[in-house]
């Protein structure tokens, strides 16, 4: 069992993935919801404050390189047009924004799109965590409800 916590801990903290792969895999699992909800949760939001701090600095810096240039300014590119598409959309609203932006679970958002967004557009380091932090929350809860009616239909 301490496996599979391990297995959706370490999913969660997969870019892209994330708790919206994590979730559903921890009930396919037959994981306990809230502890496997926890897990995924502290495995999400592990990697937020090091993409805050070092993800754009890193990003610029490997642009321009040889082997990871191209990856690297797809990354910054999809931060800085998640990030203006927050801005024009939210205004003043920007903590609302980026929760609901990493709240709502479809592709190309999550907390690592949405932590880089944040960090891109300059939003303070506390507000960007705590609006990750509640879009996290949000998101686990929507597919913990998705992947237990999807479990329920099809067993």
């Amino acid at each position: 069992m301490l496996k599979d916590y391990l297995y959706v801990f370490f999913i969660s903290m997969v870019p892209i993935v994330e708790l919206r792969g994590a979730i559903p895999i921890a009930q396919w699992l037959g994981l306990p919801f809230i502890q496997s909800y926890i897990i995924c949760i502290i495995g999400n939001m592990l990697p937020v404050p090091v993409i805050y701090l070092f993800a754009r600095k890193v990003l610029e810096w490997g642009a321009d390189k040889p082997v990871i240039g191209k990856f690297f300014s797809f990354c910054i590119e999809k931060g800085e047009k998640g990030g203006k598409k927050l801005q024009a959309k939210a205004g003043r609203g920007l903590f609302l924004a980026l929760l609901l932006f990493v709240g709502i679970p479809i592709p190309g958002t999550g907390a690592w799109t949405g932590t880089l967004a944040a960090s891109i557009l300059d939003m303070d380091f506390k507000s960007s965590i705590t609006a990750v932090m509640l879009g996290v929350l949000l998101a686990g809860i929507i597919m913990g409800v998705a992947s237990m009616t999807a479990i329920g239909i099809f067993t």
